[in-house]
């Protein structure tokens, strides 16, 4: 496993902002690290880099604690602030990178940069927000690591640009078999890049488990809303399984888990990735279950 979490958590004097968080997270997929704000998300994101220590419980990255020099080894990390220094030129910012890194790929780093267009004597400082992403970017994959976590890396980015960069991030990950941990507000540019999912909420885990997985194991049903039920809902819907239901006029619409309403007046599909993570976002329903094939884990927060 790329990323363990095992009985996780981290407390502020504020309070709690994860808190016995177990997950687990394959090698070579890139995975949706998604939540709303306070979350635990930078948090989680924090700890994997030994910016923060764990209040309890531990965390893993293939194995090794974060912190140690195996684990640095094989990380990098890319926050959404893109902490780089204006006044080195871009020459310089790879050099920086050549000497602090063991197993730097000045190549790598170098055809990024030049892709984008971006002279290597140009100073950082004169650069655009897309431009130094691009930068940051060359910087982290530079590093040839085999876990890549990031923390909203294109939330500054207009959309085209967001595009290019997110496109430059896949083809460079798939190419290397690079493990992704990506964290997004943007819902649906993660449908087509990412294969796995970790959902938090009030600082625990709410849904983890495989995209297309997840998928099949919930539906979408919508129908005429049943005027003897509060939810609208028709009785032989188990309401243990809904995680949101919501209203509009006559009809309505839910997100259930393992459904088996077979009642063909109700239309059931399978959500799309942004219908389930808004669903559970949207909701305080309980974790989504441990299926017994071993797929998406449980969690109780």
């Amino acid at each position: 496993m790329a990323l363990r979490a095992t009985r996780l958590g981290r407390r502020f004097r504020s309070g709690w902002a994860l808190r016995d968080c177990e997950f687990e997270l394959p090698a070579g997929r890139v995975t949706a690290l998604v939540g709303p704000n306070g979350a635990g998300k930078s948090t989680l994101l924090h700890l994997a880099t030994d910016l923060l220590r764990p209040t309890t419980g531990e965390l893993r990255i293939f194995g090794a604690a974060p912190g140690t020099a195996e684990a640095r080894d094989r990380t990098a990390f890319l926050a959404q602030d893109k902490p780089l220094y204006p006044r080195f030129t871009v020459a310089d910012t790879l050099r920086f990178g050549r000497e602090f890194n063991r197993t730097w790929d000045q190549a790598t780093a170098e055809r990024i940069v030049r892709a984008g267009g971006i002279d290597l004597p140009t100073q950082v400082g004169t650069l655009s927000q897309g431009q130094c992403t691009r930068i940051a970017l060359a910087l982290a994959l530079g590093k040839r690591p085999e876990l890549l976590l990031l923390d909203e890396p294109l939330a500054d980015l207009d959309p085209l640009v967001r595009h290019e960069v997110m496109g430059l991030l896949m083809a460079e990950a798939a190419e290397r078999g690079i493990t992704v941990v990506m964290s997004s507000h943007v819902l649906s540019e993660l449908e087509n890049v990412c294969d796995y999912v970790l959902l938090l909420k009030h600082g625990g885990v709410r849904l983890v488990g495989d995209t297309q997985e997840l998928r099949e194991t919930h539906a979408l049903i919508t129908g005429r809303a049943d005027d003897g039920a509060d939810d609208g809902l028709p009785p032989e819907v188990d309401r243990a399984t809904v995680v949101e239901t919501a209203l509009t006029g006559r009809q309505v619409t839910a997100l259930v888990r393992e459904p088996d309403l077979v009642d063909r007046r109700w239309l059931t599909e399978t959500p799309s990735l942004e219908d389930l993570l808004l669903g559970y976002l949207r909701s305080d329903a309980r974790p989504a279950p441990r299926p017994a094939h071993g797929g998406p884990a449980e969690e109780a927060a």
